[in-house]
């Protein structure tokens, strides 16, 4: 895969991702941010899993799936730092 094609489908993670767990995207640069390390997170617990991805829409996946996980830590670890640890209770 082309370095273009990285980055856009990058930024097309980091915003679907996003829109799931705030309602909106967080810009090109920070989409990107959140596509690639969602993409490098997905394909490691995918493959702890032992899921097999092969062909572009199961690498998609895989990156939203990365994505979504990893702003949804940031924001629970962050709202854990504001005292708002409910599910630890």
């Amino acid at each position: 895969m082309g370095l273009v094609a990285f980055v856009i489908i990058g930024i097309i993670v980091g915003g679907l991702a996003g829109n799931i767990v705030n309602g909106h995207g967080f810009g090109g640069v920070s989409d990107l941010f959140v596509g690639v390390l969602g993409s490098l997170l997905g394909g490691f617990i995918f493959d702890i899993l032992g899921i097999p991805t092969y062909g572009f829409l199961s690498s998609a996946l895989t990156s939203v799936v990365g994505a979504v996980l990893f702003l949804s830590m940031i924001g629970y670890f962050r709202d854990m730092g504001r005292g708002k640890d409910q599910l630890i209770r």
